[in-house]
């Protein structure tokens, strides 16, 4: 495996051992990958990113009429804060309604924006569940075991992000947030079980690996797949949650469209008895995905001091 590149894995045969081999050592010394052959209709693709581009295309006001709030995450947003520090992109987050705050909005007068964004979830949400169920083999567990958390009241997401060209793009070195300018999004782990991710021609999405930074190639038949902190959990320190930024460009728009698995609201998650024995005890205390996922949510909209991290329930 290549140190100065993104491993990329054919997950055309995921459950054979080779396939399974490559993914563990991605996981292992990554937490970042691409995958080709992952079954995805490359027509839903270009669907969900022309939508991505009618949509950024629309006046303000049109945008604003649907912007999301701390009650209802669903909608458009443009003031987003990473590590309490203001990135330089535009949002649109959908999921599915809860019955009760949660509720989808969708923009007047782009009817063919609906069903890209929901065909777009629906098959991203069979490829993570593919893709954990894989994970949880490589830890020990059986395929289905780590798919259970998921199923219908699962809290995943779809988000379509718009980075237009920045008048003062930063690059700071080393993981920190800029003194001057800005970054496309700062440096963050995710803090679900993983991330899918459909990006454009445009690079700049970068992972931080052996303390340096290693931009993620745009490839036209991959999607980009990263860890998240729920799955660095269950692996007991095995995998870990790679830190990872998007690079704002002073010349080009930058568009793409994350998949965030995650797992339902009631999912209390702790270190696999599989990665757990007298050599390696259990790292972090249980951890309720519903609290933590709200608390660092709520960084999103103010600058709440420190953010949560998993750091903080290690033992």
């Amino acid at each position: 495996m290549n140190p100065m590149h993104v491993p990329v894995i054919d997950i055309a045969r995921l459950g054979q051992p080779a396939t399974l081999s490559a993914l563990d050592a991605a996981c292992r010394e990554w937490g970042f990958f691409q995958v080709t052959h992952h079954g995805i209709d490359a027509g839903i693709l270009r669907r969900v990113m022309a939508a991505a581009h009618s949509f950024f295309a629309q006046p303000d006001a049109v945008k604003r009429s649907i912007l999301r709030s701390d009650e209802n995450p669903w909608g458009y947003y443009d003031q987003e804060l990473t590590k309490n520090t203001r990135d330089w992109k535009q949002v649109f987050d959908y999921g599915p309604a809860d019955g009760g705050a949660l509720q989808p909005q969708w923009p007047a007068g782009l009817p063919d924006f609906e069903p890209a964004v929901r065909a777009y979830y629906a098959a991203c949400e069979r490829l993570a569940e593919r893709l954990i169920g894989a994970v949880g083999i490589n830890l020990g567990m059986p395929a289905g075991y780590l798919p259970r958390f998921f199923g219908a009241a699962q809290s995943s997401f779809v988000r379509l992000n718009h980075y237009p060209a920045c008048p003062a793009p930063a690059a700071p070195d080393g993981v920190a947030t800029p003194r001057e300018g800005f970054l496309g999004v700062n440096h963050h782990t995710d803090a679900g079980a993983l991330t899918l991710l459909l990006q454009d021609e445009v690079p700049g999405l970068q992972v931080f690996r052996e303390g340096r930074w290693h931009l993620v190639e745009p490839r036209a038949d991959a999607l980009v797949v990263n860890l998240g902190d729920i799955v660095q959990v269950w692996s007991n320190d095995r995998y870990r949650a790679a830190l990872h930024r998007v690079l704002a460009n002073g010349e080009r728009a930058r568009f793409s469209a994350p998949f965030f698995y995650n797992p339902s609201y009631a999912t209390r998650y702790a270190p696999l008895p599989s990665t757990v024995d007298a050599r390696h005890p259990p790292r972090y205390r249980p951890i309720e995905w519903g609290e933590f996922r709200a608390l660092r949510a709520a960084g999103d909209y103010a600058d709440l001091g420190e953010e949560v991290q998993i750091d903080h329930y290690v033992l």
